[in-house]
């Protein structure tokens, strides 16, 4: 089963405080996974960003709205308990609590500020999609397709380019790597014509203790096994363990399987993740904004 979205999880943390006790946020958690039903394979599942595991921040998203409609309080560090109106709110016997029914509370309702909607009939369907999402969870979904479109207009403006410019990017890819040491020592290994399928060779560290052959080419179809496995075979040729193969197009399962099965050791970067790279590393890219996202600081409001 996938991890409920975290409307899901306001009413089973309503009804765990329903004792009016004072519960930890740690044993919530447990209680919450154990009460939802999620496997080990649902609470090992992170946010996009890796930061945190999802249930964990659906629940305490949830516990933020619940606090913000004033049907819970906190009344110490990672501490909850229910209020008279949260009370009140179990009374009704809900089958459900959504962020519609908390926009009764004056409270919430000025803190859960509508958002613009597109024109159209996806006004309604974005809406529900931003009310079944944390706001954490909206804005990591928006920065990745911001990513998306990004690597695809890189990955396209790649593919324009002259092959010795690609020769070129692929050093300052490999560069911004860590790999070649400078810019002007792997300018004078990589790109030069090699022996049998290798295009160059690069440091694989800053002292050269290590180097890695290099292929890279503008391919426009899919690169089966035959390609890579001449390139091993060049590899051989000059007795090298060790090669990367980039295109602007992609692999073939074949090509996948087969470096897998050999004994040298042969990375696969397709135009995806080159683009992805050249994000990463800030290659042909450059940043137009920057947003922080901060969280209070308990240790400095409680100190030991």
């Amino acid at each position: 089963m996938a991890v409920p979205d975290f409307q899901s999880w306001l009413l089973p943390l309503l009804k765990r405080l329903a004792d009016g006790e004072i519960h930890h946020m740690s044993q919530l958690y447990d209680d919450l996974a154990c009460d939802l039903a999620l496997t080990d394979q649902d609470k090992n599942e992170r946010l996009p960003s890796g930061s945190q595991f999802t249930y964990m921040n659906r629940i305490a998203w949830a516990r933020t709205y619940l606090k913000k409609a004033g049907l819970v309080s906190s009344p110490g560090r990672s501490q909850v308990e229910i209020t008279q109106r949260g009370r009140d709110v179990l009374a009704e016997q809900l089958e459900r609590i959504s962020v519609a029914y908390l926009k009764r509370f004056p409270e919430f309702a000025d803190f859960h500020t509508a958002k613009p909607s597109s024109q159209g009939n996806s006004g309604t369907e974005q809406q529900a999609s931003s009310d079944d999402e944390t706001p954490q969870e909206s804005l990591e979904r928006v920065y990745d397709e911001l990513q998306e479109e990004l690597a695809a207009e890189v990955l396209d403006r790649v593919k324009q380019v002259s092959p010795a410019f690609f020769e070129k990017l692929v050093v300052d890819v490999l560069v911004a790597m860590g790999y070649g040491g400078s810019r002007e020592g792997a300018g004078k290994t990589v790109g030069r014509s090699g022996d049998g399928g290798i295009d160059g060779v690069i440091n694989e560290d800053r002292l050269g203790l290590d180097v890695v052959y290099i292929q890279a080419k503008r391919w426009e179809g899919t690169v089966g096994r035959p390609v890579v496995q001449a390139f091993a075979g060049s590899l051989e040729g000059v007795r090298a363990n060790k090669g990367v193969l980039i295109t602007t197009s992609g692999f073939s399962s074949d090509a996948d399987v087969y470096v897998r099965q050999i004994s040298k050791k042969i990375v696969l970067i397709d135009g995806k993740q080159l683009a992805k790279f050249m994000i990463q590393y800030n290659v042909g890219v450059s940043v137009e904004a920057r947003y922080e996202v901060k969280r209070v600081d308990s240790d400095y409001f409680d100190p030991a």
